[in-house]
């Protein structure tokens, strides 16, 4: 079975650029992921919730880790993401294996919740249809206990890590303490949204993996944090906490779906021909769009102070 071995380095997920006429933008992808990619992630999750999983087609999302896939060659890992529905994913499982994605990232289930049977029942279903390595996401209708990640990380083989975007930083602890008591190679990810804001609280459990969709959007502020983590330079991070990533969190908050639609954005205000978010989710009014260019000058003077 292939290993997710990720860089020292912020993990990156990419938005996914649309064009005029809606559908995905392969030279706006492929430039996106390039630059990011000169810029050191760790690893790359292409059609994951920041490249808006839940509006891609299974057609789209095979385009969109192509394309990862093609122009990351193996520097770093691509993992896919897939879910919903169960006849939809495993259909996304085969057919994203053949794009050159080195694993995959499995969302919840289609709306319905279901007893931790039922989910592990889930989990089982997909890994089975294929070889490559699986990181479950833990969040929405899918909260798993620390006994049912023990049972997956112990019965399925090809389970590699757990991703939390609960933020119950007692069950994290408990789940991370008993899964590695089965499996010392798990892999665990801080999943909240603007991880950077909970990441000294997760790190302090054993859970060193973040997403960073900071990166998508400007990655030296994104590398600057990641480089004050890793030295464990708390003035560093806490003046950047202070300076742009709280306000960034209260102007994410300030609307549903801004995790998504600020992020592009971003890309959109540094020059990118990415398109808009599709919907439900909605772009930044121009107000926010205002204050978001702001808090990006400030970031990146902040980041560069700092260096």
């Amino acid at each position: 079975m292939t290993t997710l071995n990720f860089a020292d380095a912020p993990l990156f997920f990419p938005i996914t650029p649309f064009g005029q006429d809606g559908t995905v933008d392969r030279e706006a992808l492929t430039e996106h992921i390039s630059r990011r990619l000169e810029a050191g992630p760790g690893g790359i999750f292409p059609a994951c919730g920041t490249g808006e999983f839940h509006a891609l087609s299974p057609a789209e999302s095979r385009e969109v880790v192509t394309v990862a896939a093609e122009v990351t060659s193996g520097a770093v890992p691509v993992v896919a993401g897939v879910g919903g529905s169960l006849g939809q994913v495993l259909e996304s499982v085969r057919d994203l294996t053949a794009t050159g994605a080195d694993g995959f990232l499995l969302l919840p289930p289609y709306l319905v919740g279901g007893t931790q049977e039922g989910l592990f029942q889930y989990v089982k279903t997909v890994v089975s249809a294929t070889e490559l390595p699986v990181i479950v996401y833990h969040r929405a209708n899918a909260r798993f206990t620390a006994e049912t990640v023990v049972r997956l990380m112990t019965e399925l083989p090809n389970v590699v890590g757990l991703k939390d975007g609960v933020g119950d930083v007692a069950l994290a602890q408990e789940i991370v303490l008993r899964a590695l008591s089965v499996r010392a190679d798990a892999l665990f990810f801080n999943g909240l949204l603007t991880a950077e804001a909970s990441q000294a609280a997760y790190a302090a459990i054993g859970v060193p993996l973040y997403s960073s969709a900071v990166f998508a959007a400007q990655p030296e502020i994104a590398l600057a944090f990641y480089r004050a983590y890793q030295d464990g330079r708390p003035e560093v991070i806490n003046r950047l906490l202070e300076e742009f990533y709280l306000p960034l969190v209260r102007l994410r908050d300030t609307t549903p779906g801004y995790a998504v639609s600020l992020i592009k954005a971003a890309n959109r205000l540094r020059g990118q021909t990415v398109g808009s978010v599709r919907p439900p989710l909605v772009d930044p009014s121009p107000e926010h769009l205002q204050r978001l260019e702001q808090l990006l000058d400030h970031g990146l003077a902040v980041a560069a102070e700092l260096a």
